[in-house]
């Protein structure tokens, strides 16, 4: 049997866990525009003494590519994150390929992390290729012949629902989803496309539904609880 101290504690314990479960619902509505954004989840379990334990998913299933005309704009098609280094030398992974040329002519993310070893386009490119196994390619005018200058690198890992959130769009490794390792014979990589959100809307409604109606739950019975213990008080009282 329970103590209705018990109960208490562990209705607030099942209440706060919903509210952070929330969190992650409303984060994913907030990023579903957002350039290959993963769905976060936070799965509930319950324990036999009545207590919730969650454990935070995240779905790496691809988004939707969608095809645009910015030459900067890399897709993955398939499996995999393009390493980016930040300024102060750190290493992250992400699908998010809305790059652009920085102020010194190398390939970056938006928030200026260089694109693998880093790969510079001249200043006086006429235009540049992104060929599928990630080589790029650098003309010097319509007819030239192309030169070599760099490679998008493709990683992957054994276990990369396992990776957590990095900076801004980008993923870190963990014990878990161990080491990456490049990707040979790589032929996923599509210029000129961006690859979309894979939050399903229609899923995050109905997850926001249920929510609400457990936390309601939860809210009733705080106030069953709290009308008992002015019972109690005034049986005592009187």
């Amino acid at each position: 049997m329970y103590s209705m101290q018990a109960v208490i504690r562990r209705n607030i314990s099942n209440t706060s866990l919903q509210y952070e479960r929330l969190g992650y619902i409303a984060n994913n509505f907030a990023n579903y525009n957002t350039t290959a954004y993963k769905t976060e989840s936070f799965e509930q379990i319950l324990r036999e003494d009545g207590y919730i334990d969650g454990a935070i998913r995240t779905n790496i299933a691809q988004g939707g590519i969608r095809i645009t005309k910015n030459p900067y704009d890399i897709a993955i098609d398939g499996a995999g994150y393009i390493p980016v280094v930040s300024p102060d030398g750190e290493v992250q992974y992400t699908r998010d390929g809305a790059f652009k040329k920085g102020a010194d002519g190398y390939l970056m993310t938006m928030d200026d992390w260089m694109v693998g070893d880093g790969i510079k386009i001249p200043a006086n490119s006429y235009k540049f290729e992104v060929k599928p196994n990630g080589d790029v390619y650098s003309y010097d005018h319509a007819g030239s012949l192309p030169e070599k200058i760099g490679t998008i690198p493709i990683v992957r890992f054994d276990a990369p629902e396992a990776l957590e959130q990095g900076n801004g769009n980008k993923m870190v490794a963990t014990l878990d989803s161990g080491d990456p390792f490049i990707v040979k014979d790589n032929q996923n990589i599509r210029q000129h496309a961006l690859e979309s959100s894979n939050t399903n809307v229609h899923d995050q409604v109905n997850e926001l539904m249920r929510l609400n109606t457990s936390i309601i739950a939860c809210m009733n019975l705080a106030k069953v609880a709290d009308s008992m213990y002015n019972k109690a008080i005034n049986l005592r009282e009187g």
